[in-house]
Formats: C-alpha cells, structure tokens, sequence
C-alpha cells in the first residue's frame, strides 16, 4: 500500500472514530457541551474533530481555541498529553485542559476559565 493510501486509511479510521466519540460521549464531555453548544459563548464550537493526527474534545476554529476535558487517566498520560498539546500549538492553536472534577463541581468556574481563554 502507498504511503497516500496508508495516510488516507488512516484519517479515514480517524474520522470514523471522531464520529462515534460524538454519539457517545463521556459524561463529563456530555456535561461541557451543555455549557458551550450553540454559540452560548459567543464563538461555536465543534465536538471530536480531528486535527493533524489527533482527535481534540473541543474545538472553536475561530479563537484557535482546544479543550480537552481530562478525566482520572490523565494522570497516567502526562507525557503523551504534553507531546499532543505541543503538536496542537505548533499547528497555531491554544489548548486548555479541563479536570473532568472540575465540570461537576464548579462549572462556572470551568466556564469563566474557558471565557478567559476566548479573550486572550
């Protein structure tokens, strides 16, 4: 198989997984559209899109703006975040990480950190 095709593959697989992540959200994922669909922000935002080779949470194309919502394994997968979040910067993009704790207990908070992140 060419190196296109493979490539092609590939994106396809990751298209296809992006679309079922959307139809079965986590909870916390669940909880975050809630506070952000419909432009209740003022920007839209988009849910699993595929960027580059990565599947993002949350993406809003006109502030450049990630959201990632980190539930529990986070902890174990610093390293692979850290590396994802810098391939997402230097794509031009801003990544803000959200403790899925942080969704449940204060989503205020969550809301007025990912408003602060739209005004930067």
């Amino acid at each position: 198989m060419s190196n296109a095709a493979n490539q092609l593959r590939k994106q396809q697989q990751l298209a296809a997984y992006a679309h079922y992540m959307r139809v079965a959200p986590t909870e916390p994922e669940a909880a975050l559209w809630r506070l952000i669909r419909c432009r209740q922000l003022g920007v839209q935002f988009r849910r699993q899109v595929v960027l580059g080779r990565y599947i993002v949470d949350f993406f809003a194309p006109a502030a450049k703006l990630v959201l990632e919502v980190d539930g529990a394994h986070h902890a174990q997968q610093s390293k692979a975040d850290a590396r994802r979040d810098r391939a997402l910067t230097a794509l031009g993009l801003r990544v803000l990480r959200l403790p899925a704790r942080l969704l449940y207990q204060q989503p205020q908070a969550a809301l007025q950190l990912i408003s602060r992140a739209l005004r930067a």
